[in-house]
This record gives C-alpha cells, sequence and structure tokens, in this order.
C-alpha cells in the first residue's frame, strides 16, 4: 500500500487563488494550502502552481508530517527555529529536557510522543531521583514544544500530560544549603591552591572573593564581561558608580535591565584600569566545556571540591548521614542573608535580581528570626527607649534602665527587659 502523500493544484470559481489539497494520513482530513497565485493567470500560472505543488509534496514525504517526522529531526527544527531565540538559560533547560527524554523513551518517531509515554516520562524522572517540583517544570516545557509542534502541522495535537501534586516542605525536610560564614569563607579561599593548583589559584580566589562580595549565580560570573554588549557588564555611571547591565537576549521578557551592584563588588571591579577592561571580567583556566551549561557544571564541580576540602559542611543528611559541603549558591547565601539584615525587600530584591519579590521574603526577609531581633532590638534602643517617659506609678515590675539594656546586649545575655 502506497503512504505517500499526493498534492493535486485544485481551481475553485469562489476563490481567486489556486490551491494545493492533499489527505493527512494521521488525520484523514483534507488539507488546504493557498498558493497566491490567480487563477487568471491562465497556462503559465497553472504550471507554475504545479511545480509548487511537486515541491510541497516532496517536502510533505520527507519528513514533515506527523507520520514520518523523526524525533531527531523534530528536535532539531525547535532548537532551530524557536529555542534560537530565547534566553541562555531557557536554552540550557530545553535541551536538559529533551536530554531526559532521550534517555527515558529513546523516541524514534515524534508521532509516538502520546499521553502513555508522558506518564514514562515522568514516572521515568521520579526513578532517577528528581524532585516533583523539577518534574512539574520539565514537562511543562515539553509540553510548550509539543505545543509547537502542534502550531507547524507536524502534530494532529497534544497529548494529554498528567497533574504533578507539588509536595510541601515540611519542617523535617533539610534545605540543600545555607549561608557560609566568613571564616568559613577564609577556609576556603586558604584551601583554593590544593584543589586548582597554584598556577589558577589566583583567578579562582578572585571567582570566589565575586560570588561572595557580589552575590552572583554561577552563570552571571561566566557570562559577566567587560566589552561584549550581548552579555552582562558593568556600566559606570556618572558618579563612577558601576551597575550591572542584563541585555534583554538573556531575560525571559526581553528586555535590557540596569542593576545595582554591592558596594564592595563595585569597588572591587573599579580596581581593574580602564585600559585592561576587556574580555571577561573573571578568568578560570582549566575549565572544560563546549557549552555554557557544562562550563558551569565544571565551575560549581570545583568549587564544592573546594569546599570539601575546607571542610565547609554546609548539610547532612539526616537519614542517609550523606553531607553535602559548600558550593557556589551558599556564597550567594551568605550575601543574601547579610545584606537581608541592612536594606528593604523591595531593594533586596533588585540586589539579589529575583524576578518575584516573593522569592526575597521567602529566602532572606524574616528567615533568620535572632537575626530579626537584634535588629529590633537595636533600633529599640537607638530610637525608642530615650523618650519613653518613666511610669510615676509603682509597677510589679520596675522597667529597666536603657543603660541596662545596652549592657545586656553587648554581653550577649539572655535575660530578657522587661516592658515599662
Amino acid at each position: 500500500m502506497d503512504h505517500r502523500i499526493k498534492v493535486h493544484v485544485r481551481k475553485y470559481s469562489d476563490r481567486p487563488n489556486f490551491l494545493l489539497q492533499w489527505k493527512d494520513p494521521v488525520t484523514g482530513r483534507l488539507r488546504t494550502l493557498t498558493t497566491n497565485i490567480p487563477q487568471s493567470g491562465g497556462r503559465k500560472a497553472r504550471d507554475e502552481a504545479a511545480g509548487l505543488a511537486r515541491e510541497y509534496e516532496k517536502k510533505l514525504n520527507e519528513d514533515l508530517i506527523p507520520s514520518n517526522i523523526t524525533w531527531e529531526r523534530f528536535r532539531t527544527r525547535y532548537e532551530d527555529e524557536h529555542a534560537s531565540g530565547l534566553s541562555d538559560g531557557s536554552v540550557a533547560k530545553i535541551g536538559t529536557v529533551m536530554n531526559h527524554v532521550e534517555e527515558i523513551l529513546n523516541p524514534t518517531k515524534l508521532q509516538s510522543m502520546t499521553a502513555e509515554a508522558i506518564s514514562r516520562f515522568a514516572a521515568g524522572m521520579r526513578k532517577k531521583g528528581l524532585s516533583e517540583s523539577t518534574i512539574d517544570g520539565y514537562l511543562g516545557t515539553l509540553e510548550a514544544a509539543l505545543n509547537w509542534g502542534v502550531d507547524q502541522g507536524l502534530l494532529p495535537k497534544c497529548p494529554k500530560f498528567p497533574t504533578v501534586q507539588r509536595k510541601k516542605k515540611t519542617k523535617n525536610v533539610p534545605m540543600k544549603g545555607r549561608p557560609i560564614t566568613g571564616e568559613e569563607f577564609e577556609r576556603m579561599l586558604a584551601s583554593t591552591e590544593a584543589v586548582v593548583g597554584p598556577d589558577a589559584a589566583a583567578e579562582w580566589r578572585r571567582f570566589l572573593t565575586a560570588l561572595w562580595l557580589g552575590g552572583l549565580r554561577r552563570g552571571e560570573a561566566l557570562q559577566l564581561h567587560w566589552d561584549r554588549q550581548d552579555r552582562l557588564h558593568p556600566v559606570f555611571g556618572a558618579h563612577g558608580r558601576p551597575v550591572l547591565r542584563v541585555p534583554g537576549e538573556l531575560e525571559k521578557g526581553h528586555t535590557d535591565r540596569l542593576l545595582p551592584l554591592a558596594p564592595e563588588f563595585a569597588m572591587m571591579l573599579m580596581e581593574t584600569p580602564g585600559a585592561d577592561r576587556k574580555g571577561p571580567v573573571l578568568k578560570l583556566p582549566g575549565i572544560s566545556g563546549r557549552t555554557e551549561k557544562r562550563r558551569q557544571e565544571s565551575v560549581g564541580k570545583k568549587i564544592s571540591e573546594i569546599g570539601e576540602k575546607a571542610g565547609v559542611k554546609v548539610q547532612v543528611h539526616p537519614e542517609t548521614g550523606k553531607v553535602k559541603y559548600a558550593s557556589a549558591h551558599d556564597l550567594r547565601r551568605a550575601f543574601g542573608e547579610r545584606w537581608a539584615a541592612l536594606i528593604m525587600p523591595a531593594h533586596l530584591q533588585q540586589l539579589m535580581r529575583h524576578e518575584s519579590i516573593e522569592t526575597t521574603l521567602r529566602y532572606y526577609v524574616g528567615a533568620n528570626a535572632e537575626r530579626t531581633a537584634d535588629v529590633c532590638w537595636d533600633a529599640y534602643e537607638r530610637h525608642v527607649a530615650s523618650r519613653v517617659p518613666r511610669q510615676s506609678t509603682a509597677s510589679p515590675v520596675a522597667a529597666p534602665h536603657e543603660d541596662e539594656i545596652q549592657q545586656n546586649h553587648q554581653h550577649g545575655t539572655s535575660k530578657t527587659p522587661s516592658r515599662p
């Protein structure tokens, strides 16, 4: 039986142009496409429409119909025609999802991506140990790709995707890391040479310092350039204080943004003479990986090795006893915790480059009750206690003198002064 598609030239009295028609082998429906060639053009126009029909028939029968297109061809088209216009982070995520699909399902045809296959894909990701939140995000990325395939006429419809119920975090679920202390950071700097060698140690210490002072993510630090407009780069304003320019092509909103830099990190950048501000701001010798994602993974692994060499433990799993050592993100966590005590949440959101204020509030504002209490007591001692009038009548418990509050605070006593 011949499964090839036959494309015919049609002429209708109620249409000004020749039409191409063929039967879709998957749906069985008649498909129609206008040629934009006027019927009034005579024999020459008819021959031109026939030539167009032959070209389109060949194109359909090669691989651009649901019954024939391979998964490999679909992935190539999606990444070249659609994903290439997205941010580097989105492109990396799409590549990760596609790799998981091929590892778990190993599809040969695009048409094999059915609801049953999607369900097996979700189950396979759980078996690999991915979190429900990650699975939900990966399914969304795959669904967007298949919907693109529908829009391109490569799939008759998008298969049904399962609903993932994200598990709520409980108090017994440990965080993946924690903010490291200044003493722990110094230990990491001291251990750097033992991990990367004496020749590369200086550049790696500078990279770690940038994460510590600037709160940069790994990818942001690797993309930071002095003079490339298509990458993150510092912009020096009228007062010489640099801000960070994030080009629109790297943002989901495709809008250029200027964001503040922490003063300590800004001063670190200003130490570089103007004549030397060329190329990457942070150079790392010995980093392998042709793609951005591979380079980030290589950097992350090396920083974790430095954390382990320094003995900086940020998590011990309560059940398995597995130890997690300081990573690049733990340096960022420390940056966020330091600045959370100094500036308002809206300003901290910009400094951390969070897309949502909810992220800032969830992880860095109000997360440390003792730190918040210290801030409250400091404010009380500076602005309130000296102006509160003493009660003239006797009270069951005498109000403490302001000197007593200050003395208790300086000595770190746990005694809580009574209310006046």
